[in-house]
C-alpha cells in the first residue's frame, strides 16, 4: 500500500461509532491507478511551522484551476526553540485548522492528496504524539519531509516565475522554523532547457524561532543587525562556494515575508494575489519597504492591513532574513510568489497521473 492510499484511507467518512463504513470487495479506494484520473480533484497541504495551507484542484491541461484554498496562521512551531515541544495551544490550533482541511477535501471529494509536515515536526519531540492526535481527531495523516524534499518542492512550484530571458535564480523559501536557499539554473547549451537544481541549503532558522529568539514586537537597529548577522552566519559556507558568477541571475521568493513586503510597497488597501504573486522588486525597492517597516512600531505594523496583527511580529525577522540573502546574493531584482509547496505538490501529482504536461 503506497503513501497515497493510506492517506486517503485517513480520510474516509467514519460512522456514529467512529468507524469507517466497510469496503467494497474491490479493496481500498485509490487501489492501483488514482481514482483522481477520474474525478479530476487533488489536494495538498503543507502544515507549516507558522501557517496552515491547503489547495485543491483540478488538471486543466498544461494547468490547473483551483476550486478551494484554505490558510491560517497557527503557530505551530511556537516555544519549539525553548522546550524542544509542540504546546498544548499550538496543538489546538493545529487541530481546528486541519479539521477546516478535512471538511474542504472530503466536501469537494478529493481522492489524489498529499499532505505534509515540515520544520516544527521534523524539530518537536513530541512530534509522534501529535501527529498521532491528528490523525485520531482529523483523519488526517501527516507525512513529515525532509528539507530537500521541501526545497525541491518549492522549486517546482515557483519555477514558472522565473525570468524566461534569465539564466536562473536564487530561489529562497522563508519558513517560521526553517529557510531554504536553491540556485536553479538553465542549461545554456540546450534551447528552452528546463531549470535545474544546482545546489541547496536549509538553515534552522525562521521568522518564528528568530523572533522568539531576538524578540519580534520591539525591534531596535541594533536588535536588526544582530538577526541579520546570526542568518548570515549560516548562510556564509553555502554563498561561498555557490554566490559567485551571478550574471543574469534574480532572487525569486516565496513565503509571507516577501508577499508582505510587496503588499506595503504597493500601497495596498488590502492583500490581493493578482497583484503580488509574479511582482518584480528592485533592490532600492526592498532596502526602501524595509526600512519603511523599521521606522513603524509594532501597533502601526498590526494596523497594517498588509501585515495585520497575526505577522506584526513576525515580519522583521522575515526582513532580516531576507537581508542576509541579499548580502550573500547581491542581485538586482527579486520576483515575488505567492505559490511554492502546494503548487509543488499539485504538479508532481499531476504529472505522476499523466494529467498534466507543464505547469502552472
Amino acid at each position: 500500500m503506497n503513501e497515497d492510499t493510506r492517506l486517503r484511507e485517513g480520510l474516509e467518512p467514519r460512522g456514529d461509532d467512529g468507524q469507517r463504513p466497510p469496503r467494497s470487495s474491490g479493496g481500498a479506494p485509490g487501489a492501483g491507478h488514482s481514482p483522481a484520473v477520474a474525478t479530476g480533484v487533488y489536494a495538498a497541504l503543507d502544515l507549516g511551522t507558522n501557517n496552515c495551507r491547503l489547495l485543491i484542484a483540478c488538471p486543466t491541461g498544461d494547468g490547473f484551476r483551483v476550486i478551494d484554498s484554505f490558510s491560517r496562521i497557527i503557530r505551530l512551531g511556537e516555544g519549539i526553540s525553548a522546550t524542544g515541544c509542540i504546546n498544548d495551544a499550538a496543538i489546538d490550533r493545529a487541530i481546528a485548522a486541519l479539521s477546516v482541511c478535512r471538511d474542504k477535501i472530503l466536501s469537494r471529494k478529493a481522492k489524489r492528496l498529499r499532505l505534509i509536515a515540515t520544520e516544527a515536526c521534523r524539530a518537536a519531540s513530541n512530534a509522534d504524539s501529535f501527529m498521532e492526535r491528528v490523525a485520531a481527531e482529523t483523519g488526517i495523516r501527516l507525512e513529515v519531509i525532509d528539507r530537500e524534499t521541501e526545497a525541491a518542492l518549492a522549486v517546482t512550484g515557483c519555477s514558472p516565475l522565473l525570468d524566461p530571458k534569465g539564466r536562473g535564480a536564487l530561489l529562497f523559501d522563508i519558513g517560521g522554523g526553517s529557510t531554504e536557499l536553491v540556485r536553479i539554473e538553465r542549461d545554456p547549451q540546450v534551447q528552452d532547457a528546463a531549470p535545474r537544481i544546482r545546489a541547496w541549503m536549509s538553515i534552522p532558522l525562521g521568522v518564528v524561532s528568530l523572533a522568539e529568539y531576538f524578540g519580534g514586537k520591539d525591534v531596535t537597529p541594533q536588535s536588526y543587525a544582530s538577526m541579520v548577522r546570526k542568518v548570515a552566519q549560516h548562510i556564509a559556507p553555502f554563498a561561498a562556494e555557490y554566490g559567485a558568477d551571478l550574471g543574469g541571475m534574480h532572487l525569486l521568493g516565496t513565503s509571507g515575508t516577501v508577499t508582505t513586503l510587496a503588499g506595503v510597497h504597493l500601497n495596498l488597501a488590502r492583500y490581493d494575489r493578482r497583484r503580488i504573486d509574479g511582482v518584480w522588486m528592485s533592490d532600492a525597492d526592498l532596502t526602501a519597504t524595509i526600512a519603511r517597516l523599521l521606522g513603524m512600531s509594532y501597533q502601526e505594523r498590526a494596523g497594517n492591513t498588509c501585515i495585520s496583527i497575526e505577522r506584526a511580529d513576525l515580519v522583521l525577522a522575515g526582513c532580516a532574513i531576507l537581508d542576509a540573502i541579499r548580502g550573500a546574493f547581491p542581485l538586482p531584482r527579486l520576483r515575488v510568489a505567492d505559490r511554492g509547496l502546494r503548487e509543488g505538490m499539485l504538479v508532481d501529482m499531476m504529472r505522476e497521473d499523466g494529467v498534466l504536461s507543464g505547469c502552472r
